[in-house]
């Protein structure tokens, strides 16, 4: 299993947290056909994305990104002691997470900035943490930087009905006064840029870093599986708009196609990252 990457003036360490089975194939993808999951399901087990039931599997981790300036984790995973409804991530109260970061060599206090590519419940989790009863900052000396669209659908949201995930990883940090909401143009330093990547959610956000061009991406839930980069109009069924997120997801992979830039995914099977190839009318995202 790769955890750490080097690109650039970059070091990019992985912060695994769960890498398992979700959900069948055919039901986390409604445009998957049983005849496309027959012709691609030896290259997709192989490549350990699917086990032999045609279940999917997942990788769900953090990535923290050392700059010359800063240290920035992104995505917070899913946290400890949160009501979830998906049992393998409901009121967990393991040590794998802090015990991944640790081997990293780093500690909360080391990290100057968190970044949410969107704020569902897997990428938001381990923001805050409990302590005495409350839900405080995990990581207290970072400034939690959110997008404007993104933060305000799901104020919108939370005020229609009352959104777990938000009250317990996001509202906190926000009391805390330990945010930012920004624009697509806000920078982080000269090396750390944010790329729209509307669809999943309306204000889903990939993270392009590297001084001067992009060194690595950060795709978030852009793409779930391998099998999107081949087939980029399959959408899965937590898209809140699939057609916006298949153009999105096909304009990123067109744009960082045959380049140098590392692809780090947010829920590939290990290795997770990869450089994007074309394959066909598709593209593949090739250990790099």
């Amino acid at each position: 299993m790769s955890l750490t990457f080097a690109v650039g003036d970059l070091t990019i360490h992985r912060i695994v947290e769960q890498e398992t089975t979700f959900l069948p194939a055919l039901e986390m993808m409604p445009g998957l056909t049983a005849d496309v999951l027959d012709a691609n399901r030896a290259w997709m087990r192989q490549a350990k994305a699917l086990d032999d039931r045609d279940t999917l599997i997942l990788s769900f981790h953090s990535y923290v990104v050392k700059t010359p300036h800063h240290t920035i984790l992104i995505d917070s995973c899913i946290g400890n002691d949160k009501p979830r409804t998906r049992p393998m991530w409901n009121m967990k109260t393991d040590d794998t997470y802090m015990r991944a970061l640790a081997a990293a060599g780093l500690a909360v206090d080391d990290i100057d900035f968190v970044m949410c590519t969107h704020l569902h419940a897997d990428h938001v989790g381990w923001n805050t943490r409990l302590v005495n009863g409350r839900w405080v900052p995990t990581f207290p000396k970072a400034r939690y930087v959110f997008s404007r669209q993104e933060f305000d659908y799901w104020s919108g949201q939370n005020a229609k009905a009352p959104v777990p995930t938000f009250l317990d990883s996001v509202l906190p940090v926000v009391e805390a006064k330990r945010h930012e909401v920004v624009g697509n143009d806000h920078q982080i330093g000269d090396h750390v840029r944010i790329l729209p990547t509307p669809g999943h959610t309306p204000g889903h956000a990939a993270f392009a870093f590297g001084r001067g061009k992009d060194d690595a991406v950060f795709s978030g839930d852009l793409m779930h599986s391998p099998i999107q980069t081949l087939y980029p109009e399959m959408s899965v069924k937590f898209d809140v708009d699939p057609a916006q997120a298949a153009t999105t997801r096909r304009s990123f992979l067109e744009r960082y196609c045959d380049t140098d830039t590392l692809c780090c995914t947010a829920h590939f099977p290990s290795p997770s990252v990869g450089k994007i190839r074309r394959k066909g009318d598709g593209f593949i995202c090739a250990a790099a």
